[in-house]
């Protein structure tokens, strides 16, 4: 009983560690994105891959005038949108 216990617990650590962790939000991610972005062309999904994981920076990001157009701009808000991701709310 005692092992089923220790285990639970050393799950849920790791778990609630896994989810803390986020990337780091001085640089943005466009790989993928580039024609998407920059000219509105198609989304690929390696770029709705990337967009997803940065999610958590998104506010960090329109805070940062050099980074605040991946975002904010019409290409952006269509990249965001197609790939299911709502515009942030900061």
């Amino acid at each position: 009983m005692a092992f089923v216990i220790v285990l639970l617990s050393s799950t849920a650590w790791s778990k609630s560690q896994i989810l803390s962790t986020k990337p780091p939000c001085t640089t943005i991610d466009i790989t993928g994105c580039f024609p998407a972005i920059i000219i509105g062309g198609p989304v690929s999904p390696q770029c709705c891959q990337n967009l997803k994981v940065q999610q958590p920076c998104y506010c960090s990001f329109i805070n940062n005038p050099a980074l605040k157009p991946y975002i904010t701009s019409p290409q952006g808000r269509a990249a965001l949108a197609y790939c299911g991701i709502p515009f942030p709310t900061c």
